[in-house]
Parts: structure tokens; sequence; C-alpha cells
């Protein structure tokens, strides 16, 4: 697939993040037929360097109109098509901040680069056939990933772990199809067809397709992770345990009741699995606005999470509070949290209602985190998500073609065991084909396009 209007024009951008007082080095990437002239405009060179492609290049940024040196830079030079875009590329490594960078950008506008839209550096990739689009997204996923396994899935998508099966599944489809038209317009010129051996190419080709599928909902879980509320009523240690948990004093904690008034969050990663905990307000009636405000707060971060951390204490035991607060979100799932376990009254377990995840622990003395972060990795049912085969894990838009896919193929057996014309299989294999190619971008719409690669960050 290629557009020569998006191609034409030479675009620039900042290509990491700038901070005041943060970051030695800062980039601003060029891509474009212009790039190399550009470069040349606005770097000097001292001594007798080579401008060569996958050189590295020390000298000045200098202003063509004034002839100021803007930053004292390196110049990275990638001729096309041994480049990220296969275009002409060329990277400035400037100084770090703010002002080197967009000054340099500025020169570069002036010089009739063009601002790159989001994730345009990536679509050119793509529409030059560097990348398909499953390893475009990974690069997205790559830049966004929240945990190392996070990481580590992106990097095997941009390596093409993803794109290689389902090429390959594509292939089997599109063979089976050309056999089957070819015995629709030559049926007296060849033998019959063998339906045995097209079912079974059928058969392995929808195990494979079910087998990628599966991987959905633990990609999903790697890429936004889990959002936990710890909720109870007043001095149950709540805070405590965020604390012992995050290895850090995120939360206040006192032995007053009502010290947390507002959401406090933390962020985690548990058995490779981003998890975003939520400290909230204790929940309880009051005449205090503010700390009704922290309840209600309380109220929609238990509504809003993925699994609660009901918390209550065992030196008072399970009181007629806790009880109110189990009624009003026992519909959610949930973990009891028996917090202060090593202080705990003889009969603290009177009165527990029927809760199939319980775990017990002494939050002021961090222990029982491990058992807990165990009950949560349960929860998901994933275990050691660092011991499975991630390899290749869809995200929701390839897990909506794959199901496509799967339907399709379905139907293809279905037309065979009920003795169809040959013409009504092509129907539902032209349909698996084309799901297929949605995933790595073949045939995909220009709409498609601008969806996915506006979620990119500008630069990349």
């Amino acid at each position: 697939m290629s557009n020569p209007l998006i191609l034409a024009d030479t675009i620039v951008a900042i290509a990491t993040a700038i901070l005041p007082e943060q970051g030695s080095i800062g980039i601003v990437r060029l891509s474009g037929s212009t790039s190399l002239e550009i470069a040349k405009t606005l770097f000097k060179t001292p001594g007798s360097q080579l401008w060569e492609s996958h050189r590295v290049l020390y000298g000045y940024i200098q202003d063509p109109q004034t002839q100021e040196v803007v930053d004292e830079a390196l110049l990275l030079i990638m001729q096309a098509p041994r480049s990220y875009t296969r275009e002409d590329v060329i990277e400035f490594h400037c100084h770090g901040g703010i002002i080197p960078v967009q000054q340099v950008l500025q020169l570069c506008l002036e010089l009739g680069a063009r601002l790159a839209t989001p994730g345009e550096f990536t679509l050119r990739a793509f529409l030059n056939g560097r990348l398909d689009l499953a390893q475009a997204e990974s690069v997205a996923e790559l830049v966004g990933a929240h945990s190392p396994l996070a990481s580590k899935m992106a990097l095997a998508g941009l390596q093409g772990k993803l794109s290689t099966p389902i090429h390959s599944l594509r292939s089997v489809c599109l063979d089976i199809l050309a056999e089957v038209e070819a015995h629709i317009d030559f049926e007296d010129d060849l033998p019959p067809l063998n339906e045995q051996v097209i079912q079974s190419q059928l058969e392995q080709t929808l195990g494979q397709v079910k087998t990628i599928l599966a991987t959905a909902e633990q990609g999903e879980l790697l890429r936004t992770g889990l959002k936990v509320a710890i909720l109870g009523r007043p001095n149950v240690g709540k805070s405590s345990l965020l604390n012992a948990w995050s290895r850090t004093d995120r939360a206040i904690v006192t032995d007053l009741p009502g010290t947390t008034r507002d959401v406090v969050e933390s962020h985690l990663v548990v058995g490779g699995i981003p998890i975003q905990v939520l400290d909230t307000a204790g929940i309880r009636e009051t005449i205090d606005q503010v700390e009704k405000i922290g309840v209600a707060r309380s109220h929609q971060a238990a509504q809003n999470a993925d699994l609660i951390l009901l918390t209550i204490d065992a030196q008072v035991g399970w009181t007629s509070e806790d009880a109110l607060i189990y009624q009003q979100v026992k519909q959610f799932p949930l973990i009891l949290v028996i917090n202060k376990i090593d202080i705990a009254r003889a009969n603290y377990i009177e009165n527990l209602p029927q809760i199939e995840r319980i775990v017990k622990t002494a939050a002021a003395k961090s222990q029982g985190i491990t058992e807990l972060e165990k009950a949560i990795l349960e929860y998901v049912k994933i275990g050691n998500l660092s011991a499975n085969n991630l390899d290749i894990a869809i995200n929701r838009r390839q897990s909506a073609a794959l199901t496509g896919a799967k339907i399709a193929l379905e139907q293809v057996q279905e037309t065979i065991n009920n003795g169809l014309p040959l013409d009504f299989w092509t129907i539902d294999l032209r349909t698996a084909i084309n799901a297929l190619g949605e995933i790595t971008g073949e045939g995909v719409t220009e709409s498609v396009l601008e969806r996915i690669f506006s979620r990119f960050c500008i630069g990349k």
C-alpha cells in the first residue's frame, strides 16, 4: 500500500520527551526527500568529516539567516532505504531541555519541513513496507509499556512473532481459495476436489486462530493493567496496607478515624501485571463535609475498580459496619483482607461471610503482602505470567479481526458439511482472508490507519 501524497514531503518532530533541567539529550528527527539538504544547511562540521549514511557527525547547528550558533550537537545520517521509514532520516542530537530542540525544530520548519502528525514516522514505515500493521502497533505498545513483561511482549510483536503466523494462516486460506476457484472454473479439466484434505487444512487453521485468539485477555491485562481499590471502614489499616505493599509512605497513617480524605494512588507491578492501587477514605456515616466527599469517592472507586480489597480489623473482628460495606460491594470481584492479624482477638472469625478469597496480613509489619499478591494473580487466573509464552498476545483490534476470521472459517466448515456448492465456500474464505489481512494491514482502509496512528506520540 502506498500514498504518494503523504510521502512526498519532509516531516519533522521532536522525538524525545522535553522537560526543563531534565534529560541530557533531545532529538529532533526529520524524514523525507529534503532531510539531508536541510541538515547540510543547518549543520556545520569542523574538520573533514564525511557526510555518509549511518555516520555520526559532530558540529554546530547554525541559523542560516543570522549565522548564530543554536547548539553544539551530533548529527545522525540514515539514508533510504536503510532507515526506520525507508526514507532519508536525519536526527539532530541536541542538548536536553526545552529551548535547543525547539529552536532546531523551528529552523527545520522554516527550511520547508512540515510538523509530523502523531505516529507519522511509523505510518511511513508501514506505507513503505518497513513494518506491517501489527508490528507498527507493537511500536506504540513498546513506548507505552507499564511493565517489563509488557515491554517484552511488545518487542516480540515488533520482531514479527504475531505477524509471521498470521501471514502463514492467510497464505493457507489463499491456497484453499485458489484451489476451490480453479475447480469452479475448470472442473472438467481437474481431478475431483479432495474435501477431506481441505477440511483438515481448515481444522488446523481454525485451531491456530483459536490459540492466538486465546491470548487476547492476557494481552489486554498486560497492556491496561488492573485497578484495585482498598476499601473498608476507618482505621482498619488500609493506608498501612498501601504503604507496606508499595514500600513507600504514600498514605498518612494515624490512629485517628477519617485521616484519609481522598483517594491515594500507587502504581505497582505484580507478576508482570501493572496494578493501580487506590487507597480510599474509610466508609462510615459522618457529618464532616470533607469526609463525606471522601466517602463518596470511595464508593466511586469501588464501582470503577477491577478488584476490591475489602479490609477489616482482626483486633476488632467483623462488625456491623463491615457487614454494611460488604452488602454494598459484594456484587463486585473482591478479596477479604483480614489485617492486624498479629494482634487479632481470639474470635475474630466470628460472623465472617462466605467469601472465596481471604488473605491475612499484618500491614504495619509488612506481613502477608506476598500472599496478597498470590491471591490477586489467582483472581486473574493466569498465575505467574512470566512463565507463560506471551510472544503473541493480541490487542482489541486484532482480537476483533481474528474473531471475524474464526467465525468465517467455522462457516466454511458448515458450508462443506451441508454439501453446498463451491461458490458458497469462496464467500466465507474471502471473509476469513480479509479479516486476517486486517491484522497485518493488507487491504486496510485509510480510516482504520488514521484511528490507529492517531494514538501514537508525535515523533514516533
